[in-house]
């Protein structure tokens, strides 16, 4: 199944948490796609294209992203292999629940941004 393509173009124009975070460089753009979008499974064209990072790029984050089983191949469609989060590794695990408390940090310095207007 292919993502909806404005909800990524939705996500391109504003960063996620783990992006501000950690910055935008290709390997984190390609692990908040995957931390993201973990329901489904993805080719490396649709990955590359979802992302904006080159297939020649990509190729060697995804040498790196398998032999640390981050991703798993779950299947192949014609010539395309298709890929997923794997959420049974336990560095996904840990990355997971990095993204949630990060999301949860955000939000507790926007409250208190709001709060602290709204007391002045």
């Amino acid at each position: 199944m292919h993502i909806e393509v404005n909800t990524v173009k939705n996500m391109e124009a504003k960063n996620s948490i783990f992006v501000e975070t950690f910055g935008e460089t290709p390997s984190v753009k390609v692990l908040d796609f995957f931390l993201t979008f973990d329901s489904f499974d993805y080719s490396k064209s649709q990955v590359s294209e979802e992302t904006g990072v080159s297939r020649i790029t990509l190729d060697k984050i995804w040498k790196e992203l398998l032999s640390q089983k981050i991703i798993i191949k779950t299947r192949s469609i014609g010539r395309a292999d298709m890929y997923k989060l794997n959420k049974d590794s336990p560095k996904v695990k840990v990355l997971r629940e990095l993204s949630l408390k990060l999301a949860s940090a955000f939000a507790e310095e926007e409250l208190e941004k709001i709060k602290r207007k709204v007391e002045a």
